[in-house]
């Protein structure tokens, strides 16, 4: 990523794009899982396309523009702005106002930004521009999109949701009608489904499971991230370098999957770098889609949150003191933990308590969107040479969250490119520690040395 790279872009007035017919005006209610306090901010998402002969003369950003009116029409929740009624419920009113859509140009071709497109992208508050008053929760666009033609006749899409209305799948699958309308469908062929009262609380509400990912833990010694002097970087993990953690582990342990690994060891070292007392209890928190858990299955089409925060807790010096396969052990159990009664548990338990935000002191939570498919989305130009998150570290409370990406290295190699948000010092520490781990030597104290190769891109 040449991170050093400035270009200018030149933006449109916003305006607001509508559906292209008349649609239903009424009140859609959220789900007991959409309308959580640890959701109600917004995430960014950002799509990178090559230039294609075929399309010559044709305009991306005239065509997204027609293709987001007509793909609204199915998606009219959208159009519409969240208000909050009594109990903190959060619903849709479906005003048909519309999303935001921003025109730009960029004198910048895509071969400019290198070999290594992944986060954190240089300019990315210019090509995913923050109109002033959009950004509130309530009261504001649910989706924001900007469409930047580059010099070279690729264009990049950038696009901002209100995370209380989707996850990834449900933004993927919108992402997805919205590029099959831009190719000349009628309709998507996937159609949207609401029925978010699929996953609110039960009558009377009972909280049937732990649940200490929605502790309320007081941050007695500031160990919070601060925001100032954060440092975003992206870490590749190819075969080499996920074989290579592997071999750290015993055989009983070796065959478990990639995420779980690389989740066990992210955790460890990232932990050792932040270095809090050894009494203190630090949590990584697993992003877990339910969509499989559910007997019968949520419908196809449905494209609210339908995922969990199952958590494991240790004290930082159980995780540091001892090896890998015991951070592995606790991944796996928080993951095992998630089933339906779990998820009508936690609809349960924030009917309950308020809609608490999940854990954040002492918290590492990471999302696996290797399988949500934000790459495969196309407008006409061919899939996306990069696709999905803009950035790591996004959420209500910034510098908890990591993203688990699909990546191709210069060299060809298919892994994970996984974006990282921490403080500046803490971020050497973690650097020298994931290359202790690397050259297998985790059991070592923390040692110094050149940086190691795999860090690809910072800011």
């Amino acid at each position: 990523m040449a991170q050093s790279l400035l270009f200018t872009v030149k933006r449109s007035a916003p305006e607001f794009v509508r559906p292209s017919k008349p649609t239903p005006h009424e009140i859609k209610l959220l789900s007991d899982i959409d309308d959580q306090e640890g959701l109600r901010f917004q995430i960014p998402v950002i799509q990178f396309y090559k230039y294609d002969p075929n399309m010559a003369g044709k305009d991306p950003v005239d065509i997204i523009r027609k293709a987001s009116a007509k793909t609204l029409v199915f998606y009219y929740p959208f159009a519409g702005r969240l208000r909050e009624g009594p109990g903190r419920k959060l619903m849709v009113d479906c005003t048909g106002e519309g999303v935001l859509f921003i025109e730009a140009d960029a004198d910048v071709s895509l071969k400019e930004f290198g070999d290594a497109l992944q986060p954190p992208f240089p300019c990315l508050d210019e090509l995913l521009f923050d109109v002033p008053g959009s950004s509130e929760v309530l009261n504001c666009p649910l989706l924001v999109i900007q469409v930047t033609r580059l010099k070279c006749g690729g264009f990049i899409f950038a696009l901002r949701l209100n995370h209380t209305m989707s996850d990834a799948a449900g933004l993927v699958q919108f992402m997805s009608a919205l590029g099959e309308i831009s190719c000349g469908m009628n309709e998507p062929s996937i159609l949207p489904v609401w029925h978010r009262e699929l996953l609110n609380s039960r009558d009377p509400p009972r909280v049937t499971c732990t649940h200490r990912e929605y502790e309320q833990v007081p941050d007695t010694k500031g160990t919070i991230i601060p925001l100032d002097d954060m440092a975003h970087r992206s870490f590749f993990f190819g075969p080499t370098e996920v074989a290579k953690i592997r071999a750290l582990l015993p055989p009983h342990q070796q065959k478990q999957s990639n995420f779980e690994i690389l989740t066990a060891c992210l955790w460890r070292c990232r932990t050792i770098a932040l270095q809090p007392d050894t009494d203190e209890e630090v949590r990584i928190i697993c992003i877990v889609n339910a969509r499989g858990k559910f007997n019968p299955p949520l419908p196809n089409g449905y494209y609210g949150n339908a995922f969990a925060f199952p958590v494991a807790v240790t004290t930082a010096g159980k995780l540091m003191e001892n090896p890998l396969g015991y951070a592995l052990e606790l991944v796996k159990k928080a993951k095992s933990d998630v089933t339906q009664e779990y998820m009508h548990s936690v609809a349960d338990l924030m009917v309950i308590k308020g809609r608490p935000h999940f854990t954040v002191v002492r918290s590492y939570l990471v999302s696996d969107v290797t399988r949500a498919g934000f790459g495969d989305v196309e407008f006409g130009w061919g899939k996306a040479v990069y696709g999905g998150p803009a950035k790591g570290g996004v959420g209500a409370i910034p510098g908890v969250a990591s993203f688990y990406i699909p990546f191709k290295n210069a060299k060809g190699e298919e892994g994970l490119v996984i974006p990282l948000c921490l403080p500046a010092q803490a971020m050497e520490k973690f650097v020298k520690e994931l290359d202790s781990v690397l050259k297998n030597n985790i059991n070592q104290p923390t040692i110094g040395g050149p940086k190691p190769s795999f860090i690809i891109s910072s800011l």
